[in-house]
């Protein structure tokens, strides 16, 4: 089956001619029939644990852009909700949780080994899928990386620079080890249940690793990310591991070495010409065209994934955004895109 699995190929160091592709947020706000079926759930974390309506969304892209992989519709929150964290979403906002400022806040939270009651629905989502993707497509799981999903807990929301996380890493480092502790081990065990469930290939997103600086990074974003690969790897040593620090600039250089990633997601501020001279060195990487081209289209949009695509071309490289796909992104865009990396 590998063989067929061009994703699975490329995650091996194989590079081809065509790269494979897929998007984050591939299934989302930008496809009219997603909306529909969320519609359809009544709100966002009710379509997440619904397993059926959630393995409808995840193949909707697959069905109309014939993606070479489909990742599990859920959300990179469901983990502090699993711990014991409140969660809900506000309509045009985003989500809001129950905040971690404190010990009090912090003995409040479950055990990792207790969240697979919770999260049950997610891995029945995967088992669907498993049974209903093209025999070509592969199936990735995901979570957060533990300091981006820190840095919503400590602030209840999303913010523009994670201050309140960065606040109590430098004024209760103690404390915030312990969360961090406590997120790293919840997503090993997360990660091990979605491979048991089918997933093929697990990413770890690390959205807000760019606002680490120096030893912090390696402290808060390379640490846990190799303990989580490390123990993964000896339960599930054949499953490959995709790693984003989102915004690492330089430090995406080596950043596959340090924490055992087989391919390292990049973003779109640096070039491509940059990560093949000093990332694809290492293995395969993943990226980058900037997620605005799926908005404003055009020549522009072929021209650049064409440029992506050359520049990564001497190694194994699989074709995505530098982020996620936005809410206002055209459909017809994306087609474009899929045609421009396939020739077509």
């Amino acid at each position: 089956m590998t063989k067929d699995k061009t994703i699975l190929r490329a995650l091996a160091g194989e590079t081809l001619q065509t790269p494979p592709i897929w998007m984050m947020r591939q299934a989302g706000r930008y496809l009219p029939e997603y909306r529909a079926t969320r519609a359809q759930a009544g709100d966002f974390l009710s379509l997440c644990y619904n397993s059926d309506l959630a393995t409808e969304v995840t193949l909707q892209p697959i069905r109309r852009f014939g993606f070479d992989a489909a990742i599990l519709f859920a959300d990179i929150l469901l983990i502090p909700q699993a711990l014991g964290a409140d969660l809900w979403f506000v309509t045009g906002e985003g989500p809001r949780l129950s905040t971690i400022t404190n010990e009090a806040d912090f003995a409040r939270l479950g055990d990792p080994a207790d969240v697979h009651e919770t999260l049950g629905p997610i891995y029945q989502t995967l088992r669907n899928l498993t049974g209903v993707l093209p025999p070509e497509t592969t199936l990735i799981g995901f979570a957060g990386a533990p300091w981006t999903v820190a840095t919503y807990m400590t602030a209840g929301r999303g913010t523009p620079d994670q201050g309140p996380a960065h606040a109590l890493k430098d004024t209760n480092p103690a404390l915030f080890d312990a969360l961090m502790d406590r997120l790293t081990l919840a997503t090993i065990e997360y990660l091990s249940a979605q491979i048991e469930a089918g997933a093929e290939v697990i990413k770890l997103f690390d959205s807000w690793a760019g606002s680490l600086k120096g030893e912090d990074f390696d402290r808060y974003a390379i640490a846990p990310t190799k303990e989580i690969i490390t123990a993964l790897k000896a339960r599930h040593p054949d499953t490959p591991i995709i790693a984003f620090p989102r915004e690492a600039g330089e430090k995406y250089i080596g950043f596959a070495g340090k924490t055992g990633a087989d391919c390292v997601a990049i973003d779109n501020s640096v070039s491509a010409d940059w990560v093949a001279e000093h990332v694809q060195v290492d293995g395969c990487v993943q990226g980058n065209l900037a997620s605005s081209h799926m908005v404003t289209g055009g020549e522009a949009l072929a021209r650049e994934t064409r440029r992506i695509v050359d520049a990564l071309s001497n190694g194994p490289h699989i074709f995505n955004l530098g982020h996620g796909i936005t809410p206002d992104a055209d459909p017809d865009n994306v087609q474009r895109m899929v045609d421009a990396v396939r020739g077509g």
